[in-house]
Order: C-alpha cells, then sequence, then structure tokens
C-alpha cells in the first residue's frame, strides 16, 4: 500500500473530462496565487519585478493545462501515486526548460543567479502542490 493511495480523497485523474475543464480557471488561478509570490522573492533580483511577475503568471500557463487535462486523460484509471509523481516531477522540469529556453542568451543571469531561479521554480511547485493536497484532504475539491 502507497501513502497516497491510503487517504480517501478525490483522485484528479479520475474525474470526468468535463470536471477538469471546470476546474481549470479556479486551480490555474490559485496555482498563481501561490506561486507567484514565491517566484517574486526567490528569483534572482537581477531580473526585474515585471520579469519575476511574468514568470509566476507564464510558466504556470504553459504547464498547469497539462497537469490538470492531459496526463489526468492519459493516466485514467492509473494509482494517485503514478499520477502525481507524473504530474509533479513534469510541472517544475518543464519550467525550468520554458524559462531557460525563455532567458538563455540574456546576461543579467549567472551560475548563481541561473541557480536561484531554478531553485525558486522547482520551490514554487512544491509549495503550490502541498497547498493542494491539503484542500484535497479537506474536500474542497469536491466542490466540482
Amino acid at each position: 500500500m502507497y501513502f497516497f493511495d491510503e487517504v480517501d480523497i478525490v483522485q484528479t485523474q479520475n474525474l470526468p473530462i468535463g470536471d477538469l475543464w471546470l476546474f481549470l480557471p479556479v486551480g490555474y488561478l490559485l496555482t498563481i496565487l501561490i506561486e507567484t509570490p514565491i517566484l517574486l522573492v526567490g528569483m534572482s533580483k537581477k531580473l526585474t519585478f515585471r520579469q519575476r511577475l511574468l514568470c509566476g503568471v507564464w510558466l504556470t500557463a504553459c504547464t498547469y493545462p497539462v497537469v490538470v487535462l492531459v496526463l489526468p486523460t492519459l493516466m485514467f484509471g492509473f494509482p494517485r501515486w503514478q499520477y502525481l509523481a507524473a504530474a509533479e516531477t513534469f510541472a517544475p522540469a518543464a519550467e525550468c526548460l520554458i524559462f531557460w529556453a525563455a532567458f538563455r542568451n540574456r546576461a543579467e543571469l549567472d551560475a548563481a543567479g541561473w541557480f536561484r531561479c531554478l531553485a525558486a521554480i522547482v520551490a514554487a511547485n512544491l509549495a503550490s502542490f502541498g497547498f493542494g493536497e491539503m484542500l484535497n484532504a479537506s474536500g474542497w475539491f469536491g466542490l466540482f
């Protein structure tokens, strides 16, 4: 028995696709409300406030539909822990790659700045995952 299978909670990857579409805008807004402040504080100060703010909205916009719509569809019927492992590995990895692609030719980031930005992206994703798990455990997702 796995840790995530012990708790009787809504399994996002087993919800009807219509419910996932209803959840998408609400979940996206909650996610950027959690992740953006972490990115604003955690990313290198060599990036402007506006760049860090945009990363909070844009990086999540690139990965969130995959986590909420695509992976649940592909992993329908899979154990929850497998879906979470795939989704929570994909999101920070893809966001780090997207960030690198967008800023790779800019001189403002040195090695320490890159490390700080990528670590902030991973920390922000972990925070939103943890908050989502708390909401899930409280039964909040059952409202959809």
